[in-house]
């Protein structure tokens, strides 16, 4: 009796095991399949997802790149909209000849008058600027300033006939950045160019000019020509940060402007006394250095640039000495003549002390040499 009482529990347990391993089995298969079930609906709805997110970035991008281009071609057109009566056209005659020029308004406290460079000006007798409307009137010099290829007129005009442009500072400008140029190349009314800034601090030397560069030039890819010269160099906001001065001959794509920055600094002894005196001068000549150089002079520096002569009675006479290499002015480092002239100009003025960093005899050494103001210029 006792043994049939343990088989029959035994029995119930075996039954009981086989029944909860069939549930279980039943209930692993069922999770197993609806969790497959549920991977399956999820990748596909993951893959349509990526799909149409696709589909969208395609269109998004066609769209940016419809908006941009849009943008661009509306703001170029309203930026010449809003500067063109703003560019003028200087006529004048001289001695054996006929020039022929650009310049744009700009008001100076109040006052409206034309800038310019200095070459289209230079040794006219007679002189007239015509507006974008047709009306020409007489115009005079008030300023002049061969060294920065700079010159500002008066114009006899109604103040309606003056629309100015605004100036922006040329010292955050970045190679690379786009610009407009607006001037009257070949007779040409009104041509608009465009390109980017492609080196600052260039150093140029123009016929105007006989004896010193121009110095802090930016130079542009911007295309120009004859007749383009006095006219603004805008940035994309439509800001003066430049006036174009000159293209070098036979050059491909390569042209110059002077910065805005000079014209800010100039333009107030412009027009009050006629001239700028602010040039500094150091009374030296020299050339760059290069590696060649170096090895032919037997020195270790590859950079700078080295004095060929030193001017009697100027300001380096017997502190600088013809073989001194300079390499630093006020311990910015000096590569070349552009690097030299642009410190110059633009850091300097007549009368300041500069330190002078130079190499002399292989030896370093730091002179001190008080700038003067540049001698009255030669022009041809």
């Amino acid at each position: 009796m006792g043994f049939q009482n343990n088989a029959k529990s035994l029995y119930s347990v075996v039954i009981l095991i086989f029944v909860t391993g069939l549930l279980i089995g039943g209930l692993a298969n069922f999770f197993v399949t609806l969790h497959s079930d549920t991977r399956s609906d999820l990748e596909t709805q993951i893959a349509g997802l990526q799909a149409q997110n696709s589909e969208l970035e395609g269109m998004q991008n066609a769209l940016y790149q419809n908006i941009t281009i849009y943008q661009s071609d509306v703001s170029l057109a309203e930026l010449y909209a809003n500067v063109k009566d703003s560019v003028v056209i200087i006529q004048g005659t001289k001695q054996g000849g006929y020039v022929q020029g650009s310049g744009f308004v700009y008001s100076h406290k109040g006052q409206n008058v034309v800038i310019t460079n200095y070459h289209v000006v230079q040794g006219t007798t007679v002189l007239s600027v015509t507006f974008q409307n047709g009306n020409g009137y007489a115009a005079t010099i008030l300023g002049t300033d061969p060294y920065a290829d700079l010159a500002i007129l008066s114009v006899n005009a109604p103040s309606a006939e003056f629309k100015p442009l605004k100036i922006a500072s040329s010292s955050t400008l970045r190679v690379g950045e786009p610009v407009i140029a607006i001037g009257n190349p070949y007779g040409l009314v009104g041509s608009l160019t465009t390109g980017v800034i492609s080196a600052l601090g260039r150093t140029i030397v123009e016929d105007s000019v006989n004896r010193f560069s121009i110095a802090n030039v930016i130079q542009t890819s911007t295309p120009i020509n004859p007749g383009n010269s006095g006219g603004p160099m805008l940035n994309a906001a439509g800001y003066v940060i430049g006036i174009t001065t000159a293209i070098v001959s036979e050059s491909q794509g390569l042209a110059f402007a002077i910065p805005s920055n000079t014209i800010l600094r100039e333009i107030n002894a412009l027009i009050t006394t006629g001239t700028y005196n602010g040039h500094s001068y150091l009374g030296v000549n020299g050339n760059d250095m290069t590696y060649n150089a170096a090895q032919q002079l037997d020195v270790s520096i590859t950079y700078g640039w080295r004095i060929a002569s030193v001017i009697n009675g100027g300001p380096s006479d017997g502190k600088l000495q013809e073989g001194d290499i300079i390499i630093a002015l006020n311990n910015n480092k000096i590569k070349n003549n552009d690097d030299l002239a642009s410190y110059l100009e633009e850091k300097t003025l007549p009368g300041q002390n500069i330190n002078i960093t130079i190499i002399r005899n292989n030896n370093t050494t730091t002179i001190t040499v008080t700038l003067k103001e540049r001698p009255p210029i030669t022009t041809t």
